[in-house]
């Protein structure tokens, strides 16, 4: 069976995701068989395993660090959003049903069933395995049934370091007390501290260490600085909202829904230095930019009328009528369309919604979800075949002309407007693959695009955080704590 830590954080967002993936990178370079495991994770970024079925984006980064292929059973439970009380529960890859958060509490013991499964399996594969809680485990009202947490690191008997992010402030009252609401049992599984994110002169923050070590009687394993442009796939939170690069050539920005999806996919536009990108937000304007995408959704016909609601909508048509382009990616694909039917109130409410009638489709939401990573063909106006990389995850089946804008083998996907200004696809990731991002660009207005492999600059942090991690934490002290 495959020795096990988990890292738990004081705070979400304290660096669980990361620290798990550099630990992973570090075991992966001493050439040991490493998995990421996650047992519970709440995101509306995810990711399509070579199983075939659905992840948190987190675990598939930390697979990519640990230099294997992401699989179902590194996130065995993943939680989308659907409402501020409700989401759709995927257990082991699949959706299996949209629950309350009532619901959900009464399931955990069917989920924890569900977790153990799927740890074993990874066990018994692998020498490692290093496991990232959710959220706090300190949250009261949450301790009872679970599964995410201490629940599942008594359940199997794993060690446990917690890590908490200096940024925020209150960092040791953040790690003191966050022990302190700890039963007996499980704080006798925590092994020591991490602290996330700091800036300065490490001397300063000395007579800290050695009063939190002397208070808690746990080492503290490491401090690990703040990483400038360091770029690790968000699990969930918005990175910062606009890039406002001097020389930028083209403007690019995208309305962020209630219920936005996979917003990863635009880090590789984020990421370019001839892109000014911003996320726009409510009560904010879409006039100004020269390409306006809009994204993924949860739930595409709330989100179309939350679109409206902000009037983006006729702020869409002034862009278009003054020659700007608009690229839409899944749920955006679907609201660019004729309309949306929901007759099985699969994302919402029963239903149909009149779509943006920019494009010359129609969309029917069905049970079961389109889950495959695909490899074809861009073909965009003026460029020779893109090579193309991405994935589906979507509920809704389009109708209307035969897709043509992308070719990916047995199929064909995407559209685009007789005016070549309008493109819409089913594809994530529709911007990782270089040839591809410099098509789109070219289409959009940029003219000569600058060489941009977003691939590379993902192993390249990754590489660059996992010598951070060693450079600053007592990596032999760590991996005695696998147990």
């Amino acid at each position: 069976m495959a020795k096990t830590l988990m890292v738990q954080g004081t705070t979400s967002d304290a660096g669980k995701t990361t620290l798990v993936a550099a630990l992973g990178r570090l075991l992966a370079r001493e050439g040991r068989k490493v998995a990421p495991f996650k047992p519970q994770n709440m995101a509306l970024n995810s990711a399509v395993t070579e199983d075939g079925g659905e992840i948190g984006r987190g675990q598939a980064v930390q697979a990519q660090a640990c230099g294997v292929a992401p699989h179902t059973d590194m996130n065995p439970i993943l939680l989308k959003p659907a409402t501020d009380t409700g989401a759709q529960v995927i257990v082991h890859g699949r959706a299996l049903s949209q629950m309350e958060a009532g619901a959900f509490h009464d399931y955990k013991k069917v989920a924890m069933q569900a977790v153990l499964e799927s740890y074993r399996r990874l066990a018994s594969a692998y020498e490692f395995i290093v496991v990232e809680g959710a959220g706090s485990p300190a949250e009261i009202n949450l301790r009872e049934g679970d599964i995410a947490n201490m629940g599942f690191a008594e359940a199997v008997d794993c060690p446990v370091i917690i890590i908490a992010d200096i940024d925020k402030g209150g960092v040791f009252a953040h790690l003191v007390g966050t022990l302190a609401l700890l039963s007996e049992s499980e704080q006798a599984r925590v092994r020591g501290f991490v602290i996330n994110r700091f800036r300065g002169d490490i001397s300063l923050l000395q007579p800290g260490l050695d009063w939190l070590e002397q208070r808690t009687g746990l080492p503290v394993l490491g401090v690990i600085p703040y990483l400038e442009q360091l770029h690790i796939a968000a699990e969930d939170a918005l990175t910062s909202s606009a890039t406002g690069k001097e020389g930028a050539r083209l403007r690019v920005k995208v309305p962020v829904w209630q219920r936005i999806s996979n917003h990863t996919d635009f880090d590789p536009l984020r990421l370019h230095p001839q892109v000014d990108f911003e996320f726009v937000g409510p009560g904010r304007e879409l006039a100004g930019a020269d390409l306006i995408v809009l994204p993924g959704t949860k739930n595409t016909r709330a989100d179309l009328a939350f679109m409206r609601a902000q009037g983006w909508d006729q702020q869409l048509v002034r862009h278009l009528r003054y020659g700007g382009k608009v690229l839409g990616i899944c749920g955006g694909l679907q609201m660019l369309g004729r309309d949306i039917h929901d007759p099985e109130a699969i994302e919402g409410p029963a239903g149909s919604s009149a779509g943006l009638g920019l494009l010359p489709i129609s969309t029917t939401m069905a049970p079961e979800k389109t889950l495959t990573n695909v490899c074809g063909h861009l073909h965009l106006p003026g460029r020779p075949p893109a090579v193309i990389t991405g994935y589906e995850i979507h509920a809704g089946r389009t109708t209307g002309p035969a897709p043509s804008l992308i070719a990916l083998g047995q199929y064909s996907d995407g559209y685009l407007s007789e005016d070549e200004q309008i493109a819409g696809t089913y594809l994530h990731g529709l911007f990782d693959a270089p040839e591809a991002l410099s098509a789109w660009l070219h289409w959009a207005g940029t003219g000569e695009v600058a060489a941009f492999d977003h691939g590379l600059r993902v192993e390249q942090d990754l590489d660059r955080l996992a010598d951070a991690v060693a450079a600053h934490l007592d990596w032999a002290r760590v991996k005695a704590c696998f147990g």
